[in-house]
């Protein structure tokens, strides 16, 4: 793939080292949890503790040697100078009054579409890779091929079906996300027919077993859109943990600009120029998807900067 286009994705940024060499110690999640250089992330249904300070934004971590909750279920990575970063899952509701060993009472929780783009770098690839992680434990707790419930192996990165010996490795699904363009440089934008009438993105859809990234983005606009796309140009990529995906960000060349929306993935879809754009966004009858999102960074790279929200947003 070519150099990406769109640097910087609110969920693609990442410092901490993986360390992936350490993950085969059996013992190295007792050892880190000794160390006062340790920091331990508790995770409860997507959300990680947050304290604003200063006007920014910061996770809130547990020193290892005072964490008091549930045993870290993985190791992280390293920060480059002695720390490094451990994941435990928390099974407890996401409520205020609910407390949780090592986190002050009251404090903020905070998901990544909350959070994800006004973490700091190392907070925002932290709170990534914990939740993608974690929710991939949370949903194979058995094993695929005997139904035996796999143990947690390799410092979270693994599970092993004690009885059938099969190994399991935490699954990303892949997906494209495209801005189509056509030869007026408008853009194309759907409306999933499960969402609000004001709300619009681009076109995405999961890559089918076998298939080229590429096939898959003029696959997907055909279906949903029945546009025909010829030229595929690869912008960038960010993980999308909700629950498993991997979004690969594509622009199009639209080669016919017809419109038949399948009804069923898109209830509506339509060419917009960029002053239509900043109008209905301005007068809240066009809502689009986050900062966060790949979606709204491929919308705002077609229209060659950032797009301001008006009365209204969608979150």
């Amino acid at each position: 793939m070519a150099h990406p286009r769109l640097p910087d994705l609110s969920l693609a940024r990442q410092t901490l080292d993986r360390a992936a060499h350490r993950r085969t110690d059996p013992d190295l999640l007792p050892k880190l949890l000794a160390d006062p250089l340790t920091r331990v992330l508790p995770v409860r249904a997507g959300q990680a503790p947050v304290a604003v300070e200063d006007g920014r934004m910061h996770l809130v971590t547990v020193p290892g040697p005072e964490w008091e909750g549930p045993e870290p279920l993985a190791f992280m990575g390293e920060d480059g100078v002695g720390g490094a970063y451990l994941a435990a899952p928390i099974d407890a509701p996401v409520e205020p009054d609910v407390p949780v060993p090592g986190v002050a009472e009251g404090t903020t929780w905070a998901g990544l579409r909350e959070a994800g783009a006004v973490l700091d770098d190392t907070g925002a690839g932290l709170l990534t890779s914990s939740v993608a992680l974690l929710t991939w434990h949370a949903a194979h707790p058995f094993c695929a091929k005997c139904g035996a419930r796999s143990d947690v192996t390799l410092a979270g990165w693994e599970r092993i079906c004690p009885v059938c010996g099969t190994h399991h490795y935490p699954r990303t699904d892949p997906a494209v996300i495209m801005s189509v363009v056509d030869a007026a440089d408008r853009l194309l934008l759907g409306r999933q027919a499960v969402w609000p009438p004001r709300r619009w993105s681009v076109l995405a859809g999961f890559v089918e077993p076998g298939e080229p990234l590429e096939a898959a983005v003029r696959r997907e606009v055909l279906e949903e859109s029945g546009v025909h796309v010829g030229d595929v140009e690869y912008l960038g990529s960010q993980p999308w943990p909700f629950p498993s995906s991997l979004m690969l960000g594509y622009r199009g060349a639209a080669l016919t600009t017809d419109l038949r929306p399948d009804g069923e993935e898109l209830a509506e879809a339509r060419w917009w120029t960029r002053a239509e754009v900043v109008a209905a966004m301005a007068d809240g009858s066009l809502l689009l998807p986050g900062p966060v999102s790949i979606a709204r960074r491929l919308i705002e790279e077609w229209f060659g900067g950032t797009l301001e929200d008006g009365v209204d947003s969608w979150r």
